[in-house]
């Protein structure tokens, strides 16, 4: 045999080296399953054996569910989309991701569901995305801050008694039909200023459960007050399946903890969690949880507390905040400290009955409640709030200065006259004091009335608090009160723009300031006669 034809040994142990180092060895493997029964926006899958708690699923067609059940035998998932597009049979596989939505700048001014698709026909919504977990652990003690810094709802009987701070939960409570979306609503066209500014409050309002042609009206009202480049609506309305609006709030705190987290200030409305409460209660029911008080499960009351706990206000220190626990893979190397996100949840109360199990709920979870009566609101006193059982617990931290001392006793003094006035009722005659007393009560809550969507600058309500307080009102009559106020704030617009407003607005409120009110009052009440 010639030299030409000899096989080395070694050459081929080298060439098959090469051809087993080229071959992928990594085995793959994809857990899937069957679905047993589907119905009620909720399927029965068997054999995912290791799925987890809370992680989106998927079936052959691209429709998407979440785990929620995790049992022996088989994995109870709520359905992400249309229950007839799922069959008996169908493939499902897990995606080893929990349910999450992605979030982007260019949302601001749009309407979405709670997966983060665009429902309001502009087509679809681009820029950079940050993938956030719809579930997500509340930041720690150590990252947080005191809530000190003010938010303006504009609305002068909250502003003045009830303060709202950056990073608070304040719960707007009430029976139906007694506006407390439009607290929220005027809560977002406030902000305007702030975002004209340059320091805008993101707002993002999550309708769950409510009619499209109200969620289509309050997005008119928005844009009309041009409150809309600063907005963001959720929306799940009454039409879209119970697994939705159980969702839309949790989307809600997603978007608005990229905003806390990222450095600036959001304001999240939920609007509202009973009707979230019950699509909870439903999908539990089908997925035969035992079911507890008022036949709502044993953990309603978890399911709102890690919602609310969300709402923060972070650390001003760069170094402890970037170390903030649970924090998605997305935010990494881009928090920046001093955010807030700040909730306002709704509760819709049965007959002004707020000692139901889920009010009392949420009144537990919260930093203080507004709570709107149906009997004021028909007496035309809007809005409607009782100042009785209304409460801030973050109180007067949560405002500027001058307005802490104007209203500093206002809230115990109006609590103070509607007894006095009720206990009036039945005695004729009246001393001076308590006569003095009653004339001043009547006049401060004509002066906390206020029209539907008129937020008031926090500088205008304090000097118009201070005439109230001070008794400056003592010679007018009650009809001629309003009057007396749409005057009083043109006046200052036009007169006092420098001497009283730009002054409170710098946080100052020496006898200046005042003694050019009682002056600007004075030459009012000359002109009016009184």
């Amino acid at each position: 045999m010639s030299d030409n034809k000899t096989i080395k040994v070694s050459e081929i142990s080298e060439l098959i080296k090469k051809q087993l180092q080229q071959i992928d060895i990594e085995s793959y493997y994809e857990e899937t399953g069957k679905v047993l029964e589907v119905g009620d926006g909720v399927v029965r899958i068997y054999g995912l054996t290791n799925a987890e708690a809370n992680e989106l699923l998927e079936f052959e067609n691209g429709v998407k569910a979440i785990a929620m059940n995790l049992e022996e035998d088989n994995v109870g998932a709520v359905l992400l989309g249309p229950t007839h597009l799922i069959k008996e049979g169908f493939t499902v596989k897990r995606t080893g991701r929990v349910a999450s939505i992605k979030v982007s700048e260019k949302m601001l001014g749009r309407v979405i569901n709670p997966l983060g698709e665009p429902i309001d026909g502009k087509g679809k919504i681009d820029g950079e995305f940050f993938e956030m977990p719809l579930e997500r652990k509340a930041p720690g003690v150590i990252f947080r801050q005191p809530v000190e810094e003010p938010l303006q709802t504009g609305l002068k009987a909250i502003d003045s008694m009830i303060p709202i701070g950056r990073g608070q939960r304040e719960l707007i409570i009430g029976d139906r039909q007694t506006g407390k979306t439009s607290i929220a609503v005027d809560t977002i066209i406030n902000q305007l200023d702030n975002f004209k500014a340059g320091d805008p409050v993101y707002c993002i309002y999550v309708a769950t459960g409510q009619k499209g042609s109200t969620v289509a009206t309050l997005f008119n009202t928005l844009k009309d007050f041009g409150a809309i480049p600063y907005t963001i609506l959720v929306v799940a309305t009454a039409a879209d399946s119970a697994a939705l609006r159980y969702l839309s709030p949790y989307a809600g705190a997603a978007i608005g903890e990229y905003f806390r987290d990222t450095g600036r200030h959001a304001l999240v409305v939920y609007d509202d969690l009973s009707k979230q409460a019950i699509a909870y209660r439903e999908l539990s029911l089908i997925l035969r949880r035992p079911p507890g008080r008022e036949a709502y499960p044993g953990d309603i009351f978890y399911l709102h507390s890690r919602l609310l706990e969300r709402a923060a206000k972070i650390i001003n220190q760069q170094e402890v905040a970037k170390q903030m626990n649970d924090l998605p893979e997305c935010l990494k190397g881009k928090v920046k400290p001093g955010g807030s996100l700040t909730a306002l949840p709704i509760i819709e109360t049965q007959a002004g009955d707020i000692s139901a199990y889920i009010p009392t709920n949420v009144i537990s979870i919260t930093d203080g409640q507004i709570f709107l009566d149906t009997d004021l609101f028909n007496e035309g006193n809007r809005p409607s709030i009782d100042v009785g059982i209304s409460v801030s617990r973050v109180g007067g931290n949560a405002q500027i200065k001058p307005m802490k001392k104007v209203a500093g006793t206002l809230k115990t003094d109006q609590a103070q006259f509607r007894e006095l006035e009720a206990f009036t009722k039945f005695g004729s005659e009246m001393d001076a004091v308590t006569a003095m007393t009653i004339d001043k009560g009547q006049k401060n809550t004509q002066l906390l009335i206020q029209s539907l969507h008129r937020p008031l600058s926090v500088e205008k309500q304090v000097a118009l608090l201070y005439c109230g307080t001070h008794g400056l009102l003592a010679n007018i009559p009650l009809h001629k009160v309003k009057e007396f106020e749409e005057n009083f704030i043109n006046l200052l617009d036009y007169s006092y723009k420098e001497k009283i407003l730009n002054e409170i607005k710098k946080g100052n409120f020496d006898e200046k300031v005042t003694s050019s009110i009682e002056e600007a009052a004075e030459i009012l009440k000359k002109q009016m006669n009184y």
